[in-house]
């Protein structure tokens, strides 16, 4: 059978700086991102027509010159006004993560199972399990612990994290202060 190649949908501008965004977050979390995603990145919002001084620059490295790539992303960033900073507080960035996550889990763009998982056991244990994250920690344990036996679908264990998440984002939004 006659197999053919597999092609990305084409990338929009909003698409790209979304992209770029999520990628800035990441790496203000601590996640490293390889500098072959970074070129691609930029290669994406190229093709895409974002507009930025040093973005061709980014789309154009060569492997031999990859090293490059990291600050380069850095400059991009600054560029089109997307470059993210946590907060310099260490438990206020573990919830600007929270935040972050469950946005993710609500927008349907990171798994529920990851997204909890990662709430778990990147954010709840360091902030001392608080209250505010018991809901999402429980759909990671039940998720993780998750058997067909259960009487209870995966894909309704995924609907009660996508809820779980919202529920955390509303209840945050409606504590944040006024200013």
């Amino acid at each position: 059978m006659l197999q053919l190649p597999t092609t990305k949908p084409e990338m929009n501008q909003d698409d790209a700086l979304k992209q770029f965004s999520h990628m800035a977050r990441e790496r203000a979390f601590g996640q490293r991102i390889g500098s072959d995603r970074l070129i691609q990145a930029g290669l994406d919002a190229l093709v895409a027509g974002v507009d930025s001084p040093s973005l061709a620059m980014l789309a154009g490295l060569l492997r031999s010159e990859e090293p490059e790539a990291p600050e380069l992303f850095d400059r991009v960033l600054e560029e089109l006004g997307l470059r993210f900073y946590p907060p310099d507080d260490p438990q206020e960035a573990k919830w600007a993560m929270a935040d972050w996550i469950a946005e993710q889990i609500a927008d349907g763009s990171l798994d529920p199972a990851t997204g909890t998982h990662l709430i778990w056991t990147d954010i709840a244990y360091d902030l001392g399990y608080p209250k505010d994250l018991e809901a999402l920690v429980h759909c990671a344990h039940n998720l993780a612990g998750w058997e067909e036996t259960w009487g209870v679908s995966v894909e309704e264990l995924n609907r009660e994290a996508i809820e779980a998440a919202k529920q955390f984002l509303s209840k945050r939004t409606a504590e944040e202060p006024k200013s």
